[in-house]
């Protein structure tokens, strides 16, 4: 064999009790696991795990690494965290399928969360192109979901009304398309133009497709806020109509209207998967959200696209209006909750002379417009809007999976980015009790594996793909905090993927052992 992992502690990633024993790897799938006491085998390079933890690797179930990873080769926030897959494409936009104008608006839009694209050539066009680039070699796996707010820009466009009959053919050949280069499923951000502009019927629809090619759909839903439950009812009702199966984007309950009511969300949960639904959901271990401040305006204020919007920010009287409905009425932007400007912290801004406002909070709607405009849409923040008895009852349930959300882009960024994966294990596993090791790393690896239908990932198990990693129960935690959001975790001394090193005793290797996963389900 290449390597032999011995006298590991195996969390094997099924939720079973651990057990201590031996791995064994040759290229680049597990071969034996040898339970400690059974006879040894010999490899080419043992690796001595006593007082380690072996486990699958961590799957990123919402990433935003769409150009991170072919930008940057090293891509510590994710691979020094253990994680060897993520999953691209949410919140409905993203940057495939796309055409010449679509792309030039999107470069824009969303900014934000991946910069502006200026050191990335964008030379593919559809899904497929885009998963062949990844190809090449990036530094963790990703799997790619398609996103249905790009899908409408190219269909239908900017405008706030129904699909006509054409638009609506349009969207689904782009979706069975992307579906079927290699996607699997697809996202929606419905409180992000221009996808939540989408009627139910429609998004029905596009269901119907992503279900026939064996996806899943992953919505960013309509209310995380004052109508979070019926949000919730909403994308039950029409995937089950579509037969679609369900996964439900970053999971929260959030805005004080919403706390401690987390019970209410698992109770529709539980009556859902008893009457046979397919239902999983992500979540992330912080109280603190991350989006654009442009996100958080009136949904018609973005109607024609970013630069009528902002034309609408320099009119007086309109944004008079976008205000009231920021702080008087709550725009469905910010979940139908009138605006406490006192959460809102600015983390990055596109315009490098605006890099004094990041770590400040917004103390009214005249700075909030000032910035807007100055910055061109470009300005991420975090709102600081959670329930931590909220986070810690969703991250109990049996559907639960873990997705960072997280957002590399900005001076001060989320420190889910760097951090989720050894918080769950530090945090939440070891200090509060929150769930058992077993329990955590079956949330982190063999059930998002279950539902991106991978059969040879998510368990350590003789003839799976040794994407792996080693931690250290007893000191693994995440460096990254609000304060410090880019430092790495300690505890993690080796990940690997495909059998290689991608981090060898806490160091970063050259290794780019990633590649796309594509959906393999027949059709």
């Amino acid at each position: 064999m290449d390597l032999l992992v011995r006298g590991a502690r195996i969390v094997d990633g099924s939720g079973s009790p651990a057990y201590a024993g031996d791995v064994g790897i040759e290229a680049g799938r597990i071969v034996e696991v040898r339970r400690e006491g059974e006879p040894r085998a010999s490899a080419k390079r043992t690796l001595d795990a006593r007082g380690l933890a072996l486990a699958p690797g961590f799957i990123d179930m919402h990433a935003h690494s769409d150009l991170a990873l072919l930008t940057d080769p090293a891509h510590e926030a994710k691979a020094a965290q253990g994680v060897t897959l993520e999953v691209l494409g949410q919140d409905g936009l993203s940057y495939a399928p796309a055409d010449d104008r679509t792309l030039d608006t999107l470069r824009t839009l969303i900014a934000g969360w991946n910069g502006d694209g200026s050191d990335v050539t964008f030379d593919w066009r559809t899904v497929g192109g885009y998963l062949d680039r990844l190809d090449e070699g990036v530094a963790v796996n990703a799997a790619y979901l398609v996103p249905q707010g790009t899908v409408r820009m190219m269909g239908v466009g900017w405008e706030d009304r129904p699909a006509a009959p054409a638009e609506l053919d349009r969207m689904r050949e782009l979706v069975a398309e992307g579906l079927a280069q290699g996607a699997v499923g697809m996202s929606s951000g419905l409180t992000y133009t221009p996808g939540m502009y989408a009627p139910d019927a429609e998004l029905t629809e596009l269901c119907r497709v992503v279900a026939a090619y064996g996806g899943y759909y992953c919505p960013h839903h309509r209310s995380y806020g004052a109508g979070a439950l019926d949000a919730y009812r909403e994308m039950i009702a029409l995937t089950r109509a579509a037969g679609c199966p369900l996964h439900l984007a970053h999971a929260t309950m959030n805005f004080d209207v919403n706390a401690g009511r987390a019970p209410g969300l698992l109770a529709l949960l539980d009556e859902a998967l008893a009457d046979g639904a397919d239902i999983t959901l992500d979540s992330y271990p912080y109280t603190a959200g991350c989006t654009t401040l442009a996100a958080l305006l009136p949904s018609w204020a973005a109607v024609g696209g970013p630069d009528a919007t902002l034309a609408r920010l320099r009119d007086g009287p309109t944004a008079e209006r976008i205000r009231h409905a920021l702080e008087v009425t709550g725009s469905d932007g910010s979940h139908g909750v009138p605006m406490d400007w006192s959460t809102i912290e600015v983390s990055g801004t596109a315009d490098p002379a605006l890099a004094g406002r990041v770590g400040t909070r917004l103390d009214g709607w005249p700075a909030a417009r000032a910035l807007l405009l100055a910055d061109r849409l470009g300005t991420t923040i975090l709102q600081h809007v959670g329930d931590e008895r909220n986070v810690r009852t969703v991250m109990r349930h049996r559907t639960h999976t873990a997705g960072s959300d997280g957002i590399l882009h900005g001076a001060k960024p989320h420190p889910r980015a760097y951090g989720t994966f050894p918080h769950y294990l530090g945090h939440y596993v070891r200090e509060l009790g929150v769930l058992t090791l077993e329990e955590c790393v079956a949330h982190l690896t063999g059930r998002p594996a279950a539902r991106l239908r991978l059969p040879d990932r998510g368990l350590v198990r003789a003839g799976h793909r040794a994407d792996l990693v080693l931690f250290d129960p007893a000191t693994v935690a995440a460096g990254a905090t609000y304060d410090r959001p880019r430092a790495l975790p300690t505890g993690i001394p080796h990940v690997l993927i495909d059998g290689r090193f991608v981090i060898e005793d806490g160091r970063r290797t050259d290794v780019l052992a990633g590649r796309s996963v594509r959906r393999t389900a027949p059709r």
